[in-house]
């Protein structure tokens, strides 16, 4: 008889834990898993799915804007910010219970408190100490604030959709994705935005003709300082003053820190077991996302690889498969295809420039700057982008980037494509759907001259 109480105990409920538990439960294995805070984790209660809303509830002004020019005339259009959290809370809810509902249905044991190691294969959850084979470490991230004088008046991602009423003015700390998205629907929702940042131009990380293109749109809607940074923050009474490191003063009711997220790996127990953590807090784990501890695993945000939900939910169901279904091929990284939902939205797939130039791959670029149909009406000055890497050696593409409304539904075909080994000349093969900003992807014709 096996002296453990489960095979699996998954401490976490959000994307890869609550994946990982229901494939490895309906694999035949005894699972237990623990949350503290919420089912479905940041992405469901704090990320993806509010931001989102958010973001559709935001590309209504422009929508409003834009259909005069389509002979649509209006009055007493306004924003109810209450009315939209009271939605956005009851989807939130109606979410979570399936998260829960889910492990249940699977055979799942559930436990709802804070689970801790206390040896390579001990959990204590509350009074209550269980044994398990194997466990999974699946605590994701949690945003982080730098530290300076005041900080402790910045808000975060996660008040954010608390907030029961919308601030007259907001500053957004931060360049990376957070912020962008965090600055796009807080402009478009009535509050005086400004965004500082302490790089020249946002999304580091990102293709650098997507970062020029972004940096210049969303200095429509906000107030945009780039290379400076808060050096302190001074409560008055009635607003906060932020003052920037070249002596700028900057006011504002609300201060939120997009400022980046790290591993949440304290007060785990990990002391008493082998498990290692990095420089940055993230778990150390193998090509297997086995640690140390040869009984411990970990996946998602929590190991500092690729942060995003449909990666940990990946890397879960590829652990529970390994471990009690058949042996898998490794998790690939490559062609993952990601958006940012600011305005307008930004979408890539496979390679940036720079990354392309760092493996020493030989490419050629095809790339559009154009504006919609749409805005030849509407008169909106936004513009859209497009670029494709192509490899020379084998005419695959390799990198998709593409800046435009909706452009991370867009992408997803593309992403398919590439991931299917797409050349360049079976893109030019496509027929284009006309008129769409979609066809722009098969009717690139001309290389960029270097």
């Amino acid at each position: 008889m096996d002296s453990y109480d489960y095979d699996l105990f998954v401490i976490g409920a959000g994307s890869g834990g609550v994946r990982a538990s229901r494939i490895a439960a309906n694999l035949g294995a005894r699972v237990a898993v623990a949350e503290e805070r919420y089912f479905g984790g940041t992405c469901v209660n704090v990320g993806c799915v509010p931001k989102k809303l958010y973001s559709y509830a935001a590309h209504y002004k422009d929508d409003f804007e834009d259909s005069k020019g389509f002979g649509w005339e209006y009055s007493d259009a306004r924003f109810n910010w209450a009315v939209l959290k009271k939605n956005k809370d009851k989807e939130i809810n109606r979410l979570k219970s399936i998260y829960e509902s889910l492990l249940q249905k699977s055979g799942v044991s559930v436990f709802e408190g804070r689970a801790r190691l206390v040896g390579p294969n001990e959990i204590q959850v509350g009074n209550k100490t269980c044994s398990a084979r194997h466990i999974l470490l699946a605590v994701g991230g949690w945003p982080h604030v730098p530290d300076f004088e005041g900080s402790e008046y910045a808000i975060t991602s996660n008040e954010v959709f608390g907030m029961s009423s919308a601030p007259k003015s907001i500053a957004v700390l931060g360049g990376g994705y957070i912020a962008v998205e965090f600055a796009s629907f807080f402009a478009r929702l009535g509050v005086e935005t400004t965004l500082v940042y302490r790089g020249n131009k946002l999304l580091r990380g990102f293709d650098e003709d997507v970062r020029d293109i972004i940096t210049g749109e969303l200095a429509r809607s906000t107030n945009m300082v780039l290379e400076d940074d808060i050096s302190k923050i001074i409560k008055q009474s009635n607003c906060l003053k932020l003052v920037l490191k070249t002596g700028v003063m900057l006011e504002a009711e609300q201060v939120v820190a997009a400022t980046g997220r790290k591993p949440l790996t304290q007060d785990l127990g990990l002391e008493t077991t082998a498990v290692e953590l990095d420089d940055d807090g993230a778990i150390k784990v193998d090509s297997s996302f086995c640690t140390a501890e040869p009984s411990i695993y970990a996946v998602g945000d929590a190991i500092n690889r690729v942060a995003l939900t449909p990666v940990a939910l990946m890397e879960g169901q590829w652990l529970a498969q390994r471990l009690f279904g058949e042996t898998t091929d490794p998790v690939r990284y490559e062609n993952i295809p990601t958006a940012v939902f600011c305005h307008p939205n930004v979408a890539t797939c496979g390679y940036s420039e720079p990354q392309a130039r760092a493996l020493g791959l030989a490419f050629d670029v095809y790339e559009s700057r154009f504006r919609q149909l749409r805005h030849t009406l509407s008169g909106r000055q936004e513009l859209s982008y497009i670029k494709l890497l192509v490899n020379q050696a084998d005419d695959r593409v390799i990198g998709a980037h593409f800046v435009a409304p909706d452009a991370g539904e867009l992408m997803q075909g593309v992403a398919v494509a590439m991931n299917a080994g797409a050349t360049k000349r079976a893109f030019d093969a496509t027929l284009g759907i006309h008129p769409t900003l979609a066809e722009e992807f098969v009717t690139l014709r001309e290389k960029r001259v270097a």
